[in-house]
């Protein structure tokens, strides 16, 4: 009797599509991601890819997963609203701060015309093998908290974790009137915020309460009264 081999990588390819679809349809439109760009390129872009092959079957779940170093990945809500709320053009030059994986990174390459995804230790060589066919996007190491002068100035900061502050050092490498998207973290308490850089200042105005990864080297200074 013959046996018939099969090639297990179509269907598992349409397995990770119809999974992506479902997060687009039940996380991604009921809770306020809404930009038809943004909703297309999650719509397109295997998250699969960009995740350890031990992680991968759950590329498409509502939550936190773990990553090297301590790190994590934010839940594709998190990037799907810090993007909806960036307002991204297809002029506009990036700065990526955590670039982890390379999946914010690629959805970025899609909405943008140039962006620089910076990560620092071990990530680095991990983002740019997965990032090495986007033309598009530069992969560059460094301290997170430092940004990347050397690109700037930038039409969009995002920030893909949540910190307790943002340098000045940082705000300083965005083009005047440009935007910041990133993470807060407030006493154990994360959400989302957003501020645009004007001739006045600088402030973040908070949009979401939600769940998001931590990123190192953004605590404030903590002092102590005696």
């Amino acid at each position: 009797m013959m046996t018939l081999s099969v090639d297990p990588a179509p269907v598992e390819a349409t397995r990770f599509e119809v999974m992506r679809h479902a997060m687009v349809a039940s996380q991604l439109r009921t809770n306020a991601v809404n930009d038809a760009r943004v909703v297309e390129a999650m719509a397109r872009v295997p998250r699969e890819d960009y995740l350890p092959a031990e992680h991968r079957a759950l590329a498409y779940r509502d939550g936190l997963l773990p990553l090297v170093g301590g790190r994590r990945h934010n839940s594709p809500l998190v990037i799907g609203r810090l993007l909806t709320e960036a307002h991204v053009q297809p002029g506009d030059h990036v700065l990526l701060v955590g670039a982890a994986g390379g999946y914010a990174a690629a959805l970025l390459a899609l909405l943008a015309r140039s962006v620089v995804a910076l990560e620092q230790d071990a990530l680095v060589a991990l983002a740019r093998a997965a990032l090495a066919a986007e033309a598009t996007v530069e992969v560059v190491q460094g301290p997170l908290d430092a940004g990347w002068a050397t690109g700037a100035p930038y039409d969009l900061i995002l920030v893909d974790g949540a910190v307790e502050q943002l340098p000045d050092a940082l705000v300083a490498q965005l083009k005047p009137g440009g935007r910041v998207l990133t993470g807060l973290v407030d006493r154990g308490v994360t959400r989302l915020a957003a501020g645009t850089r004007s001739e006045g200042g600088f402030g973040l105005v908070d949009f979401m309460d939600i769940e998001c990864a931590e990123l190192p080297g953004f605590r404030r200074l903590r002092t102590f009264t005696f």
